[in-house]
């Protein structure tokens, strides 16, 4: 059986987690995000966010770090099963990315993946499109980061 016949609608991956630190955040934020409610104490209480809270890109970001670690770990296991290597691509994008609560501080948030839909390609012999949604959900079950997205992987 081929990687991809093995993936299918409906299956859930749980791609790990993550606990955000107040240092780490302030030092993302500083590099990439410089707003003051993701590095300044005072300014983040006094405003919408009520505190310190992560970047969205800090939020993907380490979604997408826990994404490629655990693709490694689900090919190299398939690979110690005796199997060939499965080809993988690049995602040819993502829609509806969303960010419905902050990121506080101290948050550990988990990231799950679902897969959607999945098709051979019609113009890429030997791939397929996969599509998948991701959440990143909090220590109190609630939505904290969202979107769909599709990845090309090898059919064969």
């Amino acid at each position: 059986m081929s990687f991809w016949d093995g993936i299918s609608i409906g299956d859930v991956f749980e791609i790990g987690s993550h606990v955000f630190t107040g240092e780490e955040i302030k030092r993302f934020a500083a590099k990439f995000d410089p707003q003051p409610f993701h590095i300044d104490e005072e300014a983040a209480k006094n405003s919408l966010l009520g505190g310190i809270c992560a970047s969205g890109w800090h939020t993907a970001a380490v979604s997408m770090r826990l994404n490629v670690d655990f693709q490694r770990q689900m090919m190299e296991a398939f690979v110690a099963a005796g199997n060939t290597l499965p080809k993988s691509g690049p995602s040819p994008g993502i829609k509806n990315l969303r960010w419905p609560k902050p990121v506080y501080a101290g948050d550990t948030v988990a990231f799950t993946q679902t897969v959607m839909a999945k098709r051979v390609s019609a113009s890429r012999p030997g791939w397929g499109v996969m599509e998948f949604s991701t959440l990143g959900l909090n220590q109190h079950s609630e939505t904290v980061f969202a979107f769909e997205a599709a990845v090309f992987l090898g059919t064969n």
